[in-house]
């Protein structure tokens, strides 16, 4: 096996520790950032769905400022987003390169993304089931858990894999502006000195992250189906 990698990846095993490494900072990007934007995501995505006109805590000023808010981030290519971002990353996490500090960037990249997920999972919410609440009496607050989110759990698991396959593609372009993980490592070894087999296995290594978290987000869209 050894001399197979000797012969098809001789600049990976130069480098395999450092390979490793750029790995585990890609996961740990994915899993902080991740936690960071499914927290926020989901709450102003919920408060843009309840304060839209005629829903159950219906108030325009708050969801304008949201939708005008998710519009305007999701317009800007992450790549200017994370730039422009360097003088707050900086004065919040102190640092704007590495680990540390690309995981602010990619939260502000990443939940503009999912409230508009968790926008269009919610929205699909039969109102007869809202009004049938509203009906019983169930407060603002009940409705939102025993209705909105309870019922669109398998919306919400397709909406958060999606958004999480697509945020492991932001951590490898926060690689481009020094973010460290395997975008990082693969435009130094990758891009900037040719080698080759380390583009083609690092490739490989994110369609296998892909793979994991869409079998996981299968998975669960198909344990709470009913």
């Amino acid at each position: 096996m050894l001399k197979v990698l000797e012969i098809y990846t001789p600049n990976l095993l130069n480098y395999s520790d450092e390979f490793i490494k750029s790995i585990g900072e890609t996961m740990q990007m994915l899993f902080l950032s991740g936690i960071y934007s499914f927290i926020a995501g989901l709450f102003l995505g919920i408060l843009l769905v309840v304060t839209r006109k005629g829903n159950i805590m219906e108030n325009n000023f708050v969801h304008q400022i949201i939708d005008k808010l998710v519009n305007l981030f999701r317009s800007i290519p992450f790549v200017i987003l994370i730039t422009a971002l360097i003088p707050l990353t900086k004065l919040i996490v102190g640092t704007f390169i590495g680990v540390k500090g690309a995981v602010f960037p990619l939260v502000v990249g990443c939940t503009p993304f999912f409230i508009r997920q968790v926008d269009m999972a919610l929205s699909d919410i039969d109102n007869g089931l809202i009004e049938a609440a509203q009906s019983m009496g169930i407060s603002p607050v009940g409705i939102i858990f025993r209705v909105y989110l309870k019922e669109s759990i398998p919306a919400l698991a397709r909406s958060t894999t999606i958004t999480a396959i697509s945020l492991l593609g932001l951590t490898a372009m926060g690689g481009a502006v020094g973010g460290g993980g395997l975008g990082s490592f693969v435009i130094r070894y990758g891009h900037n000195r040719f080698y080759q087999d380390i583009t083609y296995v690092s490739v490989v290594v994110i369609l296998i992250l892909v793979s994991i978290i869409q079998f996981i987000g299968n998975l669960i869209i198909k344990k709470t189906s009913h």
